[in-house]
């Protein structure tokens, strides 16, 4: 058995970037990762270092949406100079990563109002942090070739908005990780209570610390049961997706091709890698327990969606690559981040679509907090021990769940019949669906209109698993001694 100061657990790119943070603050200190890589959410990542691509007309409405983009932006801004950090200590071993900046957000006709609010939203979101937003010719746009039916009607260019290789930029972190004399790789292993301290029993050995940070993704609400099965920490559940890398005789893009956020996914995206394929995704599927492969029908909709909206040269690309993943998500899809209600524990996952993005301001924001004690304001408003978030009515996210399912049937061109208001029909049975998947919720939970799918296909083990959050926080108080569960700080205001 070993002791160490800092066990991470979580080999994707949030717990590799905290081992790192702290490494870097304290090169005393000897910390052990563990993990390995798996169908998580860093490796099949496509990698948009996005702001303003990922903003909607309701994320912006909202208190903790609002205070998401300014996650982002403060991200963003400190991006360059983690970037280069972490390329310095990886040295000659650093691979190449693609990095580049620009987005062309499409405007296609295979969408609906969703898409339309979403760039307005974007304008405003632009216009709020001193963000561009200028408006393109749909000509204009590099390495682009829909189908005619499918074709933009609009476009805007986000200057700003950087992207990367994700698979080469966990390359480089493993790089800047080796380089470091005081942090130990090990295998994924279970963790426990030791005492005061926790235990982690790998294939490589056991190792004790007193602090611990749980940054395992979708698999990180059953590393907590494993530690404390009453701890009060917010369950995640895992948002499935898949994407493909393509080899064309087309150049990438020099730019990420995309469509606003729509029907519970990301939007439709192209992202240049660093050895000049085509990565295409993503398909978004919420649910329970992580999946370790793609369907057959989220395959389908990615092609026929990527080749019909994007260009449709890519048919004879093949096919280099298969990324499948689990995006991990609070069950009110918000982030999890900071102590997790028991001293020496602190937890980070729940990012969702953000945690890429987001890991340099996450790192260094959690880092010091562990190191010097006080919450970082930044991460306060995502205690892992608290109530669900509810900024939504339970009427307003019916209205919004509709509006998804609304989307997702243009996009997949379903064609109603014309006799009689069949388009008011379908839109009438989504509502009654959704009315009856949200009044089979606890009281006082809102489910978030992106995990929609998650309530009407598993309601009654959905409802069970909030219950037991719920209870669990109605039996223990928070331990953390920095305010009642639900408390939060305001975060700095983003430059």
């Amino acid at each position: 058995m070993a002791d160490v100061d800092v066990v991470v657990v979580g080999a994707g790119v949030l717990g590799r970037s905290i081992a790192y943070a702290l490494a870097r603050a304290e090169p005393a200190l000897r910390i052990v990762v563990s993990g390995r890589d798996g169908p998580g959410a860093s490796r099949a990542a496509g990698a948009m270092l996005g702001v303003l691509g990922e903003v909607t007309a309701a994320g912006l409405r909202t208190r903790h949406g609002g205070l998401r983009l300014g996650m982002a932006v403060e991200a963003a801004a400190r991006w360059p100079a983690w970037r280069a950090g972490v390329r310095e200590r990886a040295g000659a071993a650093a691979p190449a990563d693609g990095y580049g900046a620009g987005t062309y957000v499409l405007l296609n006709a295979a969408s609906g109002p969703l898409d339309e609010s979403a760039l307005d939203a974007m304008r405003a979101a632009g216009a709020r942090h001193g963000l561009p937003v200028e408006d393109s010719a749909v000509a204009d746009v590099p390495a682009y070739r829909p189908l005619d039916n499918d074709r933009a009607l609009r476009a805007v260019f986000l200057p700003q908005e950087h992207f990367l290789d994700a698979r080469r930029w966990l390359g480089t972190l493993d790089a800047a990780l080796r380089a470091l004399p005081n942090v130990r790789r090990a295998g994924a292993g279970r963790l426990r209570v030791h005492g005061d301290a926790y235990e982690l029993t790998t294939g490589e050995g056991r190792f004790t610390a007193g602090r611990v940070v749980v940054a395992a993704g979708a698999w990180s609400s059953a590393l907590l049961d494993g530690v404390d099965p009453e701890l009060p920490v917010l369950p995640v559940v895992p948002a499935e997706g898949t994407a493909v890398t393509l080899r064309p005789d087309i150049p990438a893009p020099p730019v990420v091709l995309r469509t606003p956020n729509r029907a519970y996914a990301c939007g439709l995206h192209a992202v240049p890698q660093a050895d000049g394929s085509w990565y295409l995704g993503a398909s978004a599927a919420p649910a329970l327990r992580p999946g370790d492969a793609p369907t057959a029908g989220a395959l389908r909709f990615l092609l026929e969606a990527g080749l019909g909206q994007l260009h449709h040269g890519l048919a004879g690309s093949r096919v280099e690559g298969v990324h499948h993943g689990n995006r991990p998500v609070g069950l009110d899809g918000h982030p999890l981040l900071g102590n997790a209600g028991r001293p020496g524990l602190w937890v980070a996952t729940g990012t969702h679509r953000d945690g890429l993005h987001a890991s340099p301001l996450i790192a260094e924001e959690l880092a010091a907090e562990i190191l010097g004690g006080s919450p970082s304001p930044w991460l306060a408003p995502w205690r892992p021990d608290r109530k669900p978030i509810a900024d939504w009515t339970a009427a307003a996210a019916v209205e919004e769940a509709v509006a998804h399912h609304t989307a997702l049937a243009a996009e997949s061109r379903m064609r109603p019949p014309l006799t009689g208001d069949w388009p008011g029909l379908l839109t009438d049975a989504y509502r009654q669906l959704m009315e009856q998947t949200y009044a089979r919720m606890p009281d006082g939970f809102v489910l978030p209109p992106e995990l929609a799918p998650l309530g009407y296909e598993h309601g009654p083990a959905l409802a069970k698993l909030v219950q037991g959050h719920l209870d669990r926080l109605a039996a223990r108080p928070s331990l953390t001694g920095h305010g009642p569960a639900g408390q939060v700080a305001t975060p700095p205001r983003a430059p």
